[in-house]
């Protein structure tokens, strides 16, 4: 497993903890993602959905094609429970049986620190610049907003696959488009992106958001939703 990937989680005797603390630390300083439902204080708090798919793929390594599904929204101090198997879909799941991610996987997993590094390093700060930088222009140009007092952005699911198998190599993620469907208050967000090694795209991805509770566009309304979150993350920066 990684080594900086210690740091943001605990060992338990059926799988693996995540705490308050950790999950914050993770999303503010490897994902640089400031939502505050991260935050250790915060009273909905959940552990980011990018920690608990860098967790995945330390554990198992990188399939050629693997898809990710989002069940459920784990809570501090959960005991995940990472089954030992070979199996081309897996679910991770607590003592209870509480399902938290699907995951299906096709071809012989790679466990080379560099490949699964890069690739849980980048996604991770790929996702963290979600907002503002690619939602706000998104959903301006589709003329809707998330409502600003409470705003619902749920991580849906996310896939990849490489085109040749094994990689040679530890290719980077680089943003490639977004698309944002909308359907009354319900939109749906298609983040792609392609894995390119030494300049050649060797792979491709895509993450999908569900933003919810959807209004018209106010240009002022957005622009101080941006300020307050750019203020939560130059007030743990100065820390």
């Amino acid at each position: 497993m990684p080594s900086y990937l210690d740091e943001f989680h605990s060992r338990a005797p059926g799988g693996v903890r995540v705490s308050r603390r950790q999950a914050s630390r993770f999303a503010k300083e490897v994902a640089g993602d400031f939502n505050p439902i991260h935050d250790e204080d915060a009273k909905r708090f959940c552990v980011p959905g990018d920690l608990l798919f860098c967790l995945v793929l330390a554990h198992y390594g990188v399939s050629r094609r693997m898809a990710f599904t989002f069940q459920n929204m784990v809570g501090e101090d959960v005991e995940l429970c990472f089954p030992q198997t070979d199996a081309p879909h897996l679910a991770i799941a607590d003592a209870a049986g509480k399902v938290y991610l699907e995951v299906e996987r096709e071809g012989e997993p790679s466990r080379d620190a560099a490949l699964v590094g890069q690739l849980t390093r980048d996604y991770a700060a790929f996702s963290g610049q979600n907002f503002p930088h690619v939602l706000v222009p998104l959903m301006k140009s589709q003329g809707v907003m998330v409502n600003p007092q409470r705003p619902l952005v749920f991580y849906n699911s996310m896939a990849f696959e490489f085109g040749q198998w094994p990689v040679a190599g530890a290719p980077q993620l680089v943003f490639s488009k977004a698309d944002l469907q909308v359907n009354g208050k319900r939109g749906d967000v298609d983040l792609n992106f392609d894995l390119v090694l030494e300049g050649q795209e060797v792979g491709s991805g895509c993450k999908k958001l569900v933003l919810s509770g959807l209004r018209p566009f106010e240009q002022e309304v957005m622009d101080a939703l941006v300020r307050q979150y750019d203020g939560w993350k130059a007030a743990y920066q100065a820390a």
